[in-house]
């Protein structure tokens, strides 16, 4: 077992140091873009002013005779374009499959500065993060890497829910995790066939009732991932890394994703992937507190004063557990005002009413 005064040690000579605590940097959206894609790498430059985080994929929905491509594709868009205060993700491939290494020898080696976190795919316990974690340490010690690449893992077997304690806090680099639906439906043999959402078969029914006790009898849907997802959230809380809900793949049902993004981010998640641009305007949407709700969580930080005590505010009891509820949202706000001018205004005015 490492001490713990080693643990914030570069575990290569030469590396950048590990950070103490995670930055917090808006990413409501991470928006998944197929680098070997020309087309779709051609409009890069504009949507990055658009989103908080852009995800250069190499892992699923990248055909295996295109995975090369994919990587220097990302190699090329990362070296020709500004982002401005956008982040530059990556999703690597599995650290089963047979490209891991080269995506992570590539982009380090070629772009390390320029990359903010890489996503690992399916993760299963804290080893997987330490190989990564090491491996890091080597390749930016080598290409002089500055800061350290910060890692991300997807929550997407069942032995990763069981272990997602120690994967939250297995390395000072670790970001954020998310939910990864698809697979992880796949991993427990749930019989779905959909990439995140709920499901009209997981349903409750309401009691018998009427004369007879045949009287119609309501259904209600239920969430498939709430247990996962709140488990994540508390795991990513307790280490003070971000949670995030994963992907939404039906794409013309903005309704349901939107709901199912707002479950989310109720329940203490930061953000979501994007898979269209469509996606970006309802996570935009979604994972920015409501100007009304920042002007009343300012309201009751004011009337709290050093936030000890309680105080009446139109009839509502307010003590200092709501006034540490409303702290998270004043300061999600502040953070989020500082990148996107209009959300700023928006807040401003709610004050104001």
């Amino acid at each position: 077992m490492r001490s713990p005064k080693d643990f914030f040690r570069p575990l290569a000579v030469g590396a950048p140091t590990p950070v103490r605590e995670v930055p917090f940097r808006p990413s409501r959206m991470i928006h998944f873009f197929d680098p070997g894609n020309e087309k779709m790498a051609a409009k890069v430059p504009a949507i990055a002013p658009t989103v908080d985080v852009l995800l250069g994929n190499l892992e699923d929905a990248v055909a295996a005779d295109r995975k090369e491509a994919a990587r220097s594709g990302l190699v090329k868009i990362a070296k020709d374009t500004d982002f401005g205060d956008t982040q530059l993700w990556t999703r690597i491939n599995s650290l089963d499959s047979p490209w891991a290494l080269d995506d992570l020898l590539t982009l380090v080696g070629e772009i390390g500065d320029k990359l903010d976190v890489i996503m690992v795919p399916k993760v299963e316990g804290a080893e997987d993060i330490h190989y990564v974690d090491r491996l890091l340490a080597q390749l930016e010690a080598k290409a002089q890497v500055r800061r350290p690449i910060l890692v991300h893992a997807i929550l997407e077997t069942a032995t990763g829910v069981a272990n997602v304690e120690e994967i939250a806090g297995a390395s000072p680099r670790m970001q954020g995790i998310s939910l990864g639906p698809a697979d992880l439906a796949a991993s427990r043999r749930m019989k779905t066939t959909r990439v995140g959402g709920g499901h009209p078969g997981y349903l409750v029914r309401e009691d018998p009732h009427g004369p007879d006790g045949d009287a119609p009898r309501a259904t209600f849907q239920q969430d498939l991932w709430h247990y996962t997802l709140a488990r994540m959230v508390d795991a990513c809380a307790a280490h003070g890394i971000l949670p995030y809900y994963g992907p939404f793949g039906d794409i013309k049902d903005v309704t349901a994703c939107e709901d199912q993004f707002r479950n989310a981010f109720l329940l203490g998640c930061v953000g979501a992937w994007s898979l269209h641009p469509v996606q970006i305007a309802i996570a935009k949407k979604v994972f920015s507190p409501a100007p009304a709700d920042v002007a009343w969580a300012r309201r009751v930080i004011g009337a709290m004063g050093d936030g000890t005590g309680a105080v009446m505010i139109d009839g509502k009891m307010q003590d200092d557990a709501t006034y540490k509820q409303c702290q998270v949202v004043a300061e999600l706000a502040d953070a989020l005002a500082a990148r996107d001018p209009e959300l700023r205004d928006a807040y401003a005015a709610a004050e104001k009413e």
